[in-house]
């Protein structure tokens, strides 16, 4: 927890430009390299030829065949910008959550949303809707849930943090049964395991529509945690002291909570349940430009963004069979995340 005397550790680090560049040269070098991996080969100079004629608008010699130009633009392209949105969302997310709750232990998911968001999908898979309709149902329970959370949590015009906490787990505990109601009634030769597989994680199934659909909340969203992220250094001192400053408290936890909620409910709707990304990321964005929410939450989106292509990269080439990308992230997620407590004691880094 992070008090008043402690508030001049905000000060300690300013970034400097240089650290910037290499910031924001991780994600972008990654998001072009990535075009040129994959199991179906296209050759640099076809695609770097796809790539002038589709996003620079450049008249170019068409010599490659038209699946080569499929995979670049149908399949590579919007799952690399998925995996910048999401990577993105879920650490700004992450380093939001962990200001608003005083707390550097906590998850996008600590809420419940994506216990609603999967149910919903779960839901969505046994009634056999198309994939917009089990898109659409992850989304809306996954709102669901966290404005339930807000609701029971929400008591005499305050919101405490540790109600919200409690209530979080609350909720998380029904929807999560619920989903296993939902694995029990299951057709177990085909629903139940799309239920699981959906449950581990994938950019696997985006496709340019998906990506049309998510850009929108996830970047408008993300602005606005722009946009309020020094409230959070106040916000993160506590409320007593966030009041006393003459910050509306319930309206920034609001603004926090809806905005983290509409990015997680839209990447969990999407890609299934990527773990440790909200919680690994902040972490380790704290050791490079501090706990200054005004340099973590850009931070946090710069190497969010590149981490999950890197994951992502990996899942899809590491062996023959795609590994479900929540798994990895797990994998390599849990020890990183348990060097770093072990480093900060626990604490704030």
């Amino acid at each position: 927890m992070i008090s008043a005397q402690e508030s001049s550790k905000f000060e300690e680090k300013k970034p400097a430009p240089g650290l910037w560049a290499l910031m924001a040269a991780f994600p972008a070098c990654l998001f072009v390299a990535s075009l040129f991996l994959g199991r179906y080969y296209v050759p640099a100079r076809h695609v770097i030829g796809i790539l002038g004629k589709h996003i620079l608008g450049l008249r170019v010699q068409q010599d490659w065949p038209v699946s080569a130009e499929t995979v670049i633009i149908n399949v590579r392209l919007p799952r690399i910008a998925m995996a910048v949105l999401v990577g993105a969302g879920l650490s700004a997310s992450g380093a939001s959550f962990q200001g608003m709750f005083q707390n550097p232990l906590v998850s996008p998911f600590v809420l419940g949303v994506s216990a609603g968001a999967s149910f919903g999908a779960a839901l969505g898979l046994v009634l056999s809707l198309p994939a917009i309709g089990i898109q659409a149902m992850s989304f809306a329970f996954g709102l669901a849930a966290v404005a339930i959370t807000y609701s029971l949590a929400h008591t005499f015009k305050t919101t405490p943090i540790l109600m919200l906490v409690l209530a979080g787990m609350v909720v998380s505990a029904f929807f999560q049964a619920m989903l296993s109601f939902m694995k029990f009634v299951a057709d177990s030769d085909e629903k139940l395991p799309a239920i699981t597989f959906w449950l581990m994680g994938s950019l696997g199934s985006v496709v340019p529509a998906d990506l049309a659909l998510a850009v929108v909340p996830i970047a408008a969203s993300l602005a606005v945690l722009y946009l309020i992220r020094w409230k959070l250094n106040v916000l993160s001192m506590g409320d007593n002291e966030a009041r006393s400053l003459g910050i509306n408290t319930e309206l920034v936890k609001a603004a926090v909570i809806f905005c983290a909620t509409i990015i997680t409910s839209t990447s969990v709707a999407f890609c299934g349940i990527i773990g440790w990304v909200g919680q690994v990321i902040p972490h380790f964005c704290r050791m490079i430009v501090g706990p200054d929410h005004k340099y973590l939450i850009p931070a946090s989106m710069l190497l969010g963004a590149g981490y999950l292509i890197a994951i992502d990269n990996m899942c899809r080439l590491a062996t023959a069979a795609e590994i479900p990308l929540g798994i990895l992230t797990a994998v390599i997620g849990a020890p990183v995340f348990s060097y770093l407590l072990r480093k900060s004691k626990g604490g704030w880094l």
